[in-house]
């Protein structure tokens, strides 16, 4: 006897692999940056952009790649996302030099942007809407359990098997993805009829985000040369809104903001999504820097927060199936700033379970705000809109991953001067302990400020009003 699954469990099972595995490779390396530029003698530029172009790559074509899914196919351009960002990891792995790893991180950058913009649509096209806030809590769940296992996983891996390691497990696990995609997605919503793809918005939406991307995230962002690009960026971004208004079917839909729903929840999710990358990389510094952990023991230590966000996750999707996202997405939030304000009171001094309460306030916070969120914003747009609702809201997550390090580092700036935190940030321990106090001051300083805005999220959280119930796609029940 044939054994039936629901399509829903069929699509969840891809999709949480590419979710996972896309978010993982963006923490992964952080870790052994210093093993990986030893190994291959490159320079710290090497190492800002193996980074950095990974990130860019998955932020900068989420819009575009989530129109192009609207009008192709959302299932076609997932599928192919597995294959190169597979052909991708092996490629990193066999690299010889700084040049090499850069070139081969953009291209498996570009795949993780093909499985991250369709995901969460797949996901959505897929299960009945009394059921969303489950699914997407779930994809939620392996994407934000991926950017945080990756802090732990790569430490350990790179000690045991080589910076090579932290590449090839994608193998088997991309080529099962990709052979599992391929047989079982498929395509459940209408193509539209006459639309055609937005090439001139595209192209300028590009250049605009790449370079507001680059003066915040490369260099100092409060240099002279860096806020003339900024305000390059900023030109050409309004620029974009004027071309896009007159586009009767634009790659950047500005006219989903006048969703209620979906303004709200990308509002709160830009603010808090800053303190979701800044939060691990200032425990790092703390647990590094001022305890004097090993990297592989700083990211062990990180395992209650994750393991905290793996369980929590889809119950609160369920919970906000049942009671709606605004009034968990909130408490949420307020979790996230009392383990940011509760951070900024440690010292050199403080026991590990202080450091516990921090971290289990944050795998609280982000479990219960951000699948109730996602569902919220998916959940409002039209599912003819979903590719490209589901890249803007992905793009506002990976923007503020990408400046959430370089503005941790400003913030801390405030308190020290800027050459003197780049040469802390960039060894493995102070060699000076008189340096501590003020080192110290500076990551408490942040953390204070990143709560606070935190804290100013629960506003348009709040502010979001009831949920607005989109027809579902015909197939969104179907059980084959």
């Amino acid at each position: 006897m044939k054994l039936k699954i629901d399509y829903k469990w069929v699509a969840l099972s891809v999709t949480t692999i590419g979710l996972f595995m896309g978010s993982l490779d963006s923490s992964i390396v952080v870790i052994g940056l210093p093993t990986i530029l030893q190994s291959l003698h490159a320079t710290i530029v090497h190492g800002i952009w193996i980074i950095t172009g990974y990130t860019l790559m998955t932020t900068i074509f989420l819009v575009i790649l989530g129109r192009l899914a609207d009008l192709y196919g959302r299932v076609r351009l997932y599928n192919m996302g597995f294959a190169i960002f597979t052909v991708g990891s092996l490629l990193c792995a066999l690299s010889r030099n700084g040049e090499q790893l850069v070139i081969f991180r953009f291209l498996q950058g570009s795949g993780a942007a093909l499985l991250t913009a369709n995901s969460a649509a797949i996901i959505t096209d897929a299960f009945p809407k009394k059921e969303l806030g489950m699914g997407v809590g779930t994809g939620i769940m392996a994407m934000n359990l991926g950017a945080i296992v990756g802090y732990t996983l790569g430490g350990v891996m790179i000690s045991a098997f080589g910076w090579q390691s932290i590449f090839l497990i994608n193998i088997p696990i991309g080529i099962f993805g990709t052979i599992w995609g391929y047989l079982q997605l498929k395509e459940i919503r209408m193509k539209p009829v006459g639309q055609k793809f937005d090439y001139a918005g595209s192209i300028l939406y590009s250049i605009a985000l790449t370079t507001v991307l680059l003066a915040l995230a490369v260099g100092d962002p409060l240099s002279t040369r860096n806020l003339w690009i900024l305000g390059g960026g900023i030109a050409l971004f309004i620029a974009v809104i004027f071309v896009e208004l007159k586009q009767k079917f634009p790659t950047l839909d500005i006219t989903l903001f006048k969703i209620r729903l979906f303004a709200a929840g990308n509002l709160a999710a830009l603010l808090n999504s800053i303190a979701f990358g800044c939060g691990p990389f200032l425990r790092s510094l703390y647990l590094q820097l001022i305890l004097g952990y090993s990297a592989a023991k700083a990211g062990i230590m990180l395992i209650p927060m994750e393991i905290i966000i793996f369980f929590l996750s889809p119950i609160s999707g369920r919970l906000a199936d049942r009671y709606g996202s605004r009034i968990l997405s909130t408490i949420g939030l307020c979790m996230t700033a009392s383990a940011l304000f509760w951070f900024s009171t440690l010292n050199q001094h403080s026991p590990y379970g202080a450091v516990l309460i921090s971290l289990a306030l944050f795998g609280l916070g982000a479990a219960f705000f951000a699948s109730p969120n996602v569902s919220s914003i998916m959940g409002s747009v039209p599912a003819e809109k979903r590719g490209v609702a589901n890249g803007i809201r992905m793009t506002v997550t990976m923007t503020s991953s990408v400046l959430s390090v370089p503005f941790s580092l400003m913030l801390m700036t405030l308190v020290m001067p800027y050459n003197k935190l780049s040469q802390i940030v960039g060894s493995t321990q102070l060699n000076n302990t008189n340096e501590i106090p003020q080192f110290l001051k500076a990551i408490n300083h942040a953390s204070l400020i990143i709560g606070i805005i935190v804290l100013v999220a629960v506003i348009p959280s709040i502010l979001r009003g009831p949920r607005i119930i989109q027809p579902t796609t015909p197939s969104a029940d179907n059980k084959e």
